[in-house]
């Protein structure tokens, strides 16, 4: 077998050998990133380093090839994604693996560059949440780490994220509320929520609108609010959308408890009582979030799904080269009396 050089590492590297003889004779002048990454390129060739140069590498490589970033766009305070993410982090510590956390913008531009520690070697997988912009979405697919997406956009392709993808399972869950509304003789349905923002909002959508199908009923536009909704103006645009409904449907089907929350308050403060007049129902169960009348919802456990996200990027760390997978994770449907007369 032939003896691997420095400059063999400095090839597979593609950086200069005075790079890599500056590591490995304690010398000056090479970043912590790229120092980090000699030695495991060292080590991932068999290189023949020093005894001791060779613990102190063993060491680091094995902090580095567990060291996972958290990449979030706009995050929120909610309960849910508090225990979403303390769940991944408590996860990820019982697997021996570091927790780096990146705040994202919510859009970006032409100038925008990502943070250095996803580029420079610093992590090795990341998990991605809440990134919802083509262009952000795009600059993460194409790095070249070992990627967990929870959710994604409507327009970009599973096969464009080069990485795994998570989704919160909507059609189904979504179907059987609609059903159970349906059942109560109940036909004039309408659907609110930006149905292109988010592909669990799609697939949600879907769910309402199959359901409708099946028992024979036309989904009128009128009822509906499915375009793209400002993320600074949801209450207004929502108010304005109800204002203008004469009459109101028998039922609402939203795209979430946030914008069911909207809903709600609205409604009542015009004076129609839930579900006497109308029904209602969200999604995700917002633990923190207050309604005038128990909320028919699907709950979706935060410790559970976190778990989850933390078991799949560990997983993708040790098979890299795997098929990519699309997973779907089952909520519970919890009916309450906002869709029960």
């Amino acid at each position: 077998m032939k003896k691997v050089t420095m400059q063999d590492i400095a090839d597979a590297l593609n950086i200069s050998r005075v790079s890599v003889w500056k590591v490995f004779t304690g010398r000056p002048g090479v970043s912590p990133a790229l120092r980090n990454q000699i030695i495991a390129k060292a080590l991932e060739m068999n290189y023949a380093l020093p005894s001791d140069l060779r613990a102190e590498a063993n060491e680091k490589h094995e902090a580095l090839k567990k060291t996972i970033a958290i990449a979030v766009s706009s995050p929120e305070t909610s309960v849910f994604w508090i225990n979403l993410i303390h769940e991944i982090a408590k996860e990820a510590s019982a697997h021996n693996a570091n927790i780096m956390y990146t705040y994202l913008p919510k859009e970006i531009d032409s100038t925008y560059t990502l943070p250095s520690f996803l580029t420079d070697g610093t992590v090795n997988g990341m998990i991605v949440l809440n990134v919802y912009d083509d262009a952000l979405i795009k600059m993460l697919a194409s790095l070249n780490l070992p990627k967990v997406f929870m959710d994604t956009s409507t327009t970009i392709p599973f096969a464009q994220l080069n990485g795994d993808l998570l989704l919160i399972e909507g059609r189904s869950s979504v179907a059987q509320i609609t059903e159970s509304i349906i059942a109560q003789g109940k036909k004039r349905i309408g659907f609110i929520g930006d149905i292109k923002y988010a592909q669990t909002n799609f697939e949600r959508y879907y769910g309402f609108k199959s359901a409708m199908k099946e028992h024979g009923i036309s989904v009128e536009s009128d009822y509906c609010l499915t375009g793209p909704i400002g993320a600074d103006t949801y209450k207004e645009e929502i108010e304005r959308f109800l204002n203008k409904l004469a009459p109101l449907p028998d039922a609402f089907i939203c795209v979430s408890d946030f914008v069911a929350n909207i809903v709600c308050n609205s409604l009542v403060t015009k004076g129609i009582q839930i579900p006497k007049d109308i029904m209602v129902s969200g999604f995700d169960e917002q633990a923190d979030l207050s309604f005038p009348t128990p909320l028919t919802t699907v709950r979706v456990n935060s410790v559970t799904f976190g778990c989850k996200l933390a078991r799949q990027i560990l997983y993708r760390l040790e098979c890299p080269n795997a098929g990519r997978e699309l997973i779907y994770v089952s909520p519970e449907v919890v009916l309450r009396e906002s869709t029960k007369l």
